[in-house]
């Protein structure tokens, strides 16, 4: 699969993968499964926005971010095996920092799990966890860690 050129037909471009901001790798292979670090919503080196979903935060915005985690996800994937070489999605676990009482943590990363979907069709069917914070590195609203089998 041509993943490059289904993101343009989405209308969106495999970013350059972000440096790690602590000791460790964005991304290990073991056989055939890739597994990521967990991915920030970085454009450019930076978190277009910052604070927990449901205060400043809302959660369409974070929704979004969430997307931008997975295309980060992928970009890590590149690193260490061709995105081209995906031949399913495995698992998605996302972490969004959310206000006390914020309980719609799986609707935000639903936007990691949907734009993967899109990319990848059946292949992007994957098993996931969604989990609401306290607190998220660099004050990021969400974070998304990916697990992808390789040819």
């Amino acid at each position: 699969m041509d993943v490059r050129a289904r993101l343009a037909e989405l209308n969106l471009i495999l970013p350059v993968a972000a440096l790690p901001v602590a000791a460790y790798v964005p991304a290990v292979r073991t056989g055939n499964l890739v597994f990521t670090a967990g991915q920030l919503p970085l454009v450019d080196g930076v978190i277009p926005h910052t604070g927990k979903v449901g205060g400043p935060v809302t959660p369409e915005q974070a929704k979004e971010m969430a997307q931008v985690c997975a295309l980060n996800a992928l970009a890590a994937v590149e690193l260490v095996a061709p995105v081209d070489s995906i031949v399913k999605v495995v698992r998605i676990v996302g972490y969004v920092n959310g206000v006390s009482g914020f309980i719609a943590a799986p609707g935000v990363v639903n936007g990691a799990s949907e734009l993967l979907i899109q990319i990848f069709g059946e292949r992007g069917m994957h098993a996931r966890s969604a989990f609401g914070v306290a607190e998220l590195p660099l004050d990021a609203p969400v974070e998304i860690e990916l697990t992808v089998e390789v040819s």
